[in-house]
């Protein structure tokens, strides 16, 4: 698998010698993430590429440019690294202590106050504790990203990296809570004794099929919202690149047979929320007999993958496998979404010289358009519980605000995730009050 790396390379300051290093990179079949200048001497250039890269490619690519002769890698940068050393999150006070009577105020005695204002009242925790605005971002480390099975510690950045996006576009604080374990009981009941600590629970990276069943027991179980947003946010994000897609080239979702290609947690979470959505029927292919079996209990319908894109008028596809689509397969006018990253099923620009009416790979389609404004949201909405119309709400206002001609907005846009926030809580208050 490729990983996006971050070359040094020095080049000499002369007419095109950048351009041939970047040829370089192409003929190798490579694609540039980022180029940025470190430093610049009277005669070169140190330049770090961003570029994806497996062990392989890196050793043949950097003889290839030290061929070259007037550039040379230098190694690798560690601005990533240094980004994460010391962690990228970390607890602070809400309230300047800097005398003693805010000691006693906030401490002893004066806490003893509150405590048993709660213990009277335990709605008051709302008021007088973070619980209300505190989310636990939960793995154990089974599925993390595109690297599977690495174990609950190495999955902590990712983990750090939603609670600081949590923080930073919504004011959501995330508390990332690793589990040393595998066993779905335990898992559980270890949730269930946390969960008065948080205002809502966000399961991450756990794999399928256990993370059906957790999700599942624990909404049933527990009184505030819980989702697993490897399925649900994964879905809500797609929900609206296909409503965006389908409105620039006036394609009606709704009339419209979907192929989700790859059956795990993410392509099963979009088939249950595009079939709660109302499309007219959902196909699936999946190597996995119970993966099919699961969406049939949906649904769907299991078909082979050529038959899939004879069938299906829009094609979802989430399997980490590069080249899975051959370009015959397309049919004229289809919507194809090949979301796997680094490297997509079919490459958009293949799958629309092949007749497609519109293309996208997944390097835009990602969680983080959607996980901060729907915990947002419901956390505003007091909800239990997440629904199908909250997810929708949230879907639309992601499509609704997505500018002409992209597939989805900017993911640093807060304003857009505020809009996300306000139309879930909107529908959470809703539901509530019918409740």
């Amino acid at each position: 698998m490729k990983i996006p790396e971050v070359l040094l390379i020095a080049v000499e300051h002369a007419p095109g010698r950048l351009a041939k290093v970047l040829a370089v990179v192409g003929e190798a079949e490579l694609t540039i993430e980022g180029l940025s200048t470190v430093n610049r001497t009277q005669d070169k250039t140190i330049w770090e590429l961003t570029i994806e890269l497996n062990e392989e490619t890196e050793l043949d690519l950097t003889c290839r440019i030290n061929a070259l002769g007037f550039a040379q890698v230098l190694g690798m940068s560690d601005r990533v690294f240094t980004q994460h050393r010391g962690g990228k999150i970390e607890t602070k006070s809400r309230i300047t202590i800097n005398s003693l009577q805010t000691l006693r105020d906030i401490y002893t005695p004066g806490v003893a106050r509150v405590c048993l204002a709660i213990q009277k009242d335990p709605k008051l925790a709302q008021d007088y504790t973070s619980i209300h605005n505190t989310v636990a971002i939960i793995t154990n480390g089974t599925a993390i990203l595109g690297l599977g099975d690495i174990g609950a510690v190495a999955g902590m950045p990712v983990m750090e990296g939603k609670a600081a996006l949590f923080n930073d576009l919504t004011g959501v604080s995330g508390v990332p809570i690793l589990l040393q374990t595998k066993d779905t009981e335990e898992i559980i009941q270890s949730i269930k004794a946390i969960a008065p600590t948080f205002g809502a629970i966000q399961l991450e990276d756990i794999a399928a099929p256990q993370c059906f069943e957790i999700e599942c027991r624990l909404q049933e179980e527990l009184d505030i919202p819980v989702l697993h947003d490897d399925q649900h946010g994964t879905a809500v994000v797609v929900l609206a690149a296909i409503l965006s897609a389908s409105r620039q080239v006036k394609h009606n979702l709704r009339n419209s047979v979907v192929g989700q290609i790859g059956l795990g947690a993410a392509g099963l979470g979009i088939t249950r929320l595009l079939l709660q959505y109302g499309v007219k029927g959902v196909v699936g292919a999946d190597l996995n007999p119970e993966a099919i079996t699961h969406l049939e209990k949906m649904g769907g319908k299991g078909v082979s993958l050529p038959e899939l894109m004879q069938q299906a008028d829009i094609v979802v596809a989430t399997t980490g496998v590069r080249g899975l689509i051959q370009p015959k397969w397309v049919r004229e006018g289809q919507l194809i979404f090949a979301l796997s990253n680094p490297e997509a099923e079919i490459e958009p620009l293949l799958a629309l010289e092949k007749g497609a009416a519109f293309a996208a790979d997944g390097k835009n389609v990602n969680n983080v358009q959607a996980f901060p404004g729907l915990f947002r949201g419901a956390l505003d909405a007091g909800a239990v519980r997440f629904t199908d119309d909250m997810l929708f709400a949230a879907a639309e206002a992601i499509a609704e605000n997505t500018p002409e001609g992209q597939l989805v907005p900017n993911p640093l846009d807060k304003s857009v995730h505020k809009k996300i926030a306000q139309a879930v809580c909107q529908v959470g208050k809703l539901h509530e009050a019918q409740a």
